[in-house]
């Protein structure tokens, strides 16, 4: 499934630029399924999946009653591996800058010297390039096989990306690549030419969303500081230029810019798909860049991806979504800190271990920390670091009462010494037998772009690899295929906080979160979940 070898671009008009690569030589298909509900054609994948949940009642005891129960549905996956490209709002930023030094070094097999040694690119840090997942058991050994995660489903192979996208900068990306002070100077001397020759398309600026202090970086403006037809228009216009210049089959766009301060929800503003489109027309205050670009991809029926933490996706926007089936996902991604509270959190309560503060510090020194030492842009990021363990403690009504939740206080502050290199102190305090009490304390660096850049590519190829899934219930007349919900939750394992569907629930928990996305490959290739029961070896 690997892509076919050809020379490939970081793009070449529009906010983007020409560079010279080849991809992966081709390769076939790593695996077939061989079962009667799989069918194979040039074109498709198809299959018939069974399934399996269990519905829960309570009858008029009060008893719970469960009951196994069974849905077949029929999966289509387009086969076809298209050209892809993504456009990253705030692409001179750390983030930017970092993922396409990072897909050029990919690319050309870049090899360094580092202080310790030279050092290889790789595509660390990503579940979709650098994790496996078990495909079965060897019917002879009875071992795991265990395949690389890229090779459940015909996927993009990132090497292939074509990258451009806004900023309000102007620095070139060798230039911003600079200023971010994330890569080391050896990586850089050998993607600066490319780098030099990439230059940010205008953005879109409404100072009151932003901090103050990202003024002096505002040289590379769409006219107009208010929300307009105008800036939706020529956001389009821009994807459709970077599409048509690039051959595109495809283009996904990211927000990797600044956290803005939340939107108010008001009623006749932001609360429908028509209010929204008016507010935005009457150039309404309440409006902000990130919705904007929204409105824009959807209208363009473009997959829009928010990662950062406030409130881009205010019900007007959603609703739009809908009512264009064009696919969104957010809030702002999962990278460190986070990930770290989303796995532990989970792994404690599931242990029976009641938590019972949760104190968590951050030390950052990059312009997203500039920008969050401003109080209205903090708290949507607390927001967001906030109501990671929710669903977690919901779940266990053993050890929490209804209303009862853990303390939980997140802190961040600008240490511009720290660079990019963030310092996350955290203290887990707990509850455990007989009044007795656990103290975890974790100091974690987390090298923050380089740890959300392989997320940002992940967030690409999922969102990409979803276009091309269709189902239907079984039975149903073929016309009735359809994708999925236009609030892409699958997305969830890489964001802090997942938007979902309205009245869905919210999964935070790492593990399921990286079960569902699993789950649902495994299902477009006719395969049941992964079952780590193991009863093979235990019955004899």
């Amino acid at each position: 499934m690997a892509p076919h070898a050809e020379d490939v671009r970081v793009g070449s008009a529009n906010g983007s630029v020409e560079v010279e690569g080849t991809s992966p030589a081709p390769a076939q298909d790593l695996f077939v399924v061989n079962s009667p509900n799989v069918e194979y054609t040039t074109d498709f994948i198809k299959t018939k999946y069974t399934y399996r949940t269990t519905a829960v009642s309570q009858n008029a005891e009060g008893k719970y009653v469960a009951a196994p129960k069974e849905t077949l549905y029929d999966f289509k996956v387009d086969r076809k591996i298209p050209k892809v490209g993504v456009m990253l709002v705030g692409w001179g930023g750390n983030n930017g800058t970092t993922v396409t030094a990072g897909i050029i070094a990919n690319r050309r097999g870049l090899v360094w010297d580092t202080k310790t040694g030279t050092q290889a690119a790789n595509y660390y840090g990503s579940v979709i390039m650098g994790s496996t997942t078990k495909l079965g058991t060897d019917s002879a050994s009875g071992r795991d096989i265990n395949i690389p995660f890229h090779d459940l489903l015909p996927m993009v192979h990132p090497n292939d990306l074509v990258v451009g996208g806004w900023d309000i900068s102007g620095m070139n990306l060798a230039e911003a690549m600079d200023r971010a002070c994330v890569l080391q100077p050896t990586l850089k001397s050998l993607v600066r030419k490319e780098l030099a020759n990439m230059k940010p398309l205008p953005s879109i600026y409404y100072p009151d969303f932003i901090a103050a202090n990202q003024e002096e970086r505002a040289d590379n403006l769409i006219p107009g500081t208010k929300a307009s037809l105008a800036h939706v228009e020529q956001i389009r216009k821009d994807i459709q230029n970077f599409k048509a210049a690039n051959n595109l089959d495809k283009v996904i766009v990211q927000w990797t810019a600044n956290t803005e301060r939340f939107a108010d929800i008001l009623e006749g503003v932001n609360d429908t798909a028509d209010n929204l489109l008016k507010a935005i027309e009457a150039g309404h205050e309440e409006v902000s860049p990130s919705t904007v670009f929204a409105v824009a991809c959807i209208q363009e029926n473009v997959p829009f991806i928010n990662g950062s933490p406030q409130n881009t996706f205010v019900p007007g926007a959603i609703q739009l979504a809908e009512r264009h089936n064009a696919f969104i996902g957010g809030d702002d991604f999962k990278s460190g800190q986070t990930k770290m509270k989303s796995a532990l959190v989970d792994f404690l309560i599931s242990a029976g271990i009641k938590l019972t503060s949760i104190a968590s510090y951050n030390h950052l020194g990059n312009n997203d920390g500039m920008n969050l030492s401003s109080q209205r842009q903090f708290r949507s990021k607390e927001i967001s670091k906030s109501n990671v363990v929710d669903d977690m403690v919901a779940a266990n009504t053993v050890l929490y009462k209804e209303g009862e939740h853990p303390d939980h206080t997140v802190v961040i502050k600008y240490m511009p010494a720290v660079g990019d290199d963030k310092r996350a102190l955290d203290e887990y305090y707990a509850e455990i037998f007989l009044g007795g009490h656990q103290t975890i304390s974790i100091f974690n660096v987390c090298e923050d772009s380089l740890l959300a850049s392989p997320l940002i590519i992940d967030l690409v190829l999922v969102a990409e690899m979803m276009t091309r899934i269709q189902w239907k219930t079984h039975g149903d007349a073929p016309d009735k295929f359809a994708g999925f919900h236009s609030v892409l939750s699958i997305l969830s394992f890489m964001l802090k906080a997942p938007l979902t569907p309205t009245g869905t629930p919210v999964i935070n928990a790492l593990a399921k979160q990286r079960a569902a996305l699993t789950n649902i490959f495994r299902a477009c290739v006719g395969l049941e979940p992964e079952n780590d029961m193991t009863l093979e070896h235990k019955l004899f």
